[in-house]
């Protein structure tokens, strides 16, 4: 458990403060922003506002969202503030044909980066010396590079696993004995079932800390992995368009939400309808705003998340309730964030296909598994398993590669889609609430 004396001075700080920082920050972000990124002074411009016009945190509310259209329709470096020689690395969200989001980072964003999610580590109770393993995914996506650099900042060795191959995950584990696991919560339990597969009890192993993200989980499945494996379970949360892993993470002295480190992103709640700021306490969609970031400030960014600011307890930044659901309909599947959208546009450039599908999502044990339901077009109905054989491994196939998630495909007879009137029902999702 973490000692008071451990923490950073801005984590006991006085909401003024910290306030007093965030007005100052915002300042330099707006104007950092509008400066150096085209679309913000477009935006801000076409608002009738202008950084000069903060002369308070609450004026931010005068100036424009930014939405995940706003970053494809800059695909792929519209959005970047400082020039490409100045960047030290590019991470990707998932996308269908070449609209991704991306974002950048300049080697001190890098160097915020990995200090928050030190602080995250530290916040969960991991010490430096502490061995880490990493099943989070490398590569584009910031989960495991983001992990990756944090636990070095905090003097932490790291076993750099990344997902998949989990008779593996188990044997390191069990051969390299860490301290702390950073890794999805499902994917935790799959570990955790393996063990059991094994012959081996989970709860035995060396681990004492996990510290779990990039999908939704609940307080019960908490509670299975903290059973199971003998550890506390800790939060984290974070997206890419916003850093990537560590914008918020739990204390492990409470477990009672992630704490949102104000001093590099403002939170906002409001309502998804109107827009409107709602007061602390209040359910809406999440909004952030970067406070210190060179190379990607995000202003006013919508997150879709469904959530509440709740009050400061372990530490003196405010914390977020969990996740209760999105204001859009993407879906995250075994932390791969996915949008009906993304599997229509491959349905749709399958000329053997007609544009009616559904998506089903289940829970096969631990993990998520998703199912695309699709039609033929009636003039190859005609099709004999072969030639439809061959239409599912081509869609599954585009949909691995370009969208990163594996799911099954069904062909339905003709008619067998439901179809809607007004807006189009894309989704059964099966898993337990």
């Amino acid at each position: 458990m973490q000692q008071t004396a451990e923490l950073e001075p801005i984590e006991k700080a006085s909401r003024d403060e910290i306030s007093a920082l965030q007005l100052q920050r915002l300042k330099w972000s707006l104007q950092h922003a509008y400066d150096n990124v085209p679309h913000y002074k477009a935006k801000f411009d076409a608002a009738g506002v202008h950084p000069g016009d903060l002369k308070s945190l609450a004026d931010l509310a005068k100036f424009p969202f930014t939405t995940k259209q706003d970053l494809r329709a800059n695909y792929p470096f519209g959005m970047f503030a400082v020039p490409r020689e100045k960047l030290a690395r590019i991470h990707a969200s998932s996308g269908t044909t070449g609209k991704p989001t991306v974002v950048g980072y300049t080697a001190k964003d890098i160097d915020t980066w990995a200090g928050l999610v030190a602080r995250s580590i530290r916040a969960s109770g991991g010490k430096p010396g502490d061995l880490v393993h990493i099943a989070y995914g490398y590569g584009l996506f910031t989960g495991g590079l983001g992990a990756h650099y944090g636990a070095e900042k905090l003097g932490c060795p790291v076993v750099p696993m990344s997902g998949g191959q989990t008779e593996k995950q188990v044997q390191l584990i069990i051969d390299f004995k860490p301290d702390i696991i950073m890794v999805t919560p499902s994917y935790m339990l799959a570990i955790a079932d393996e063990f059991d597969r094994q012959g081996l009890n989970p709860a035995e192993c060396s681990l004492r800390l996990g510290i779990h993200g990039a999908e939704p989980w609940t307080e019960q499945m908490r509670q299975e992995i903290e059973r199971r494996m003998g550890i506390d379970a800790v939060d984290i949360y974070g997206l890419s368009e916003v850093m990537g892993p560590g914008v918020a993470n739990e204390c492990v002295e409470t477990k009672d939400g992630p704490t949102i480190w104000e001093d590099h992103f403002y939170p906002e709640i409001i309502d998804p309808s109107t827009g409107e700021v709602l007061p602390d306490g209040s359910e809406g969609e999440l909004v952030f705003t970067s406070l210190s970031k060179e190379a990607f400030p995000i202003i006013r960014y919508r997150t879709r998340d469904l959530t509440r600011l709740l009050e400061p307890t372990a530490r003196s930044f405010r914390r977020m309730g969990k996740i209760t659901g999105r204001s859009d309909d993407m879906l995250i599947i075994r932390g791969v964030n996915l949008f009906p959208s993304q599997i229509e546009e491959l349905v749709l450039q399958e000329e053997r296909l007609s544009p009616h599908y559904m998506l089903e999502v289940s829970r096969d044990g631990r993990m998520d598994e998703l199912t695309v339901m699709i039609e033929l077009k009636p003039q190859f109905a005609h099709l004999g398993a072969e030639q439809q054989a061959e239409v599912k491994k081509k869609l599954a196939h585009r949909i691995k590669t370009l969208i990163g998630v594996s799911a099954a495909i069904r062909i339905e007879a003709s008619g067998g889609i439901e179809r809607s009137v007004g807006k189009a029902k894309r989704v059964i999702d099966k898993r337990p609430k």
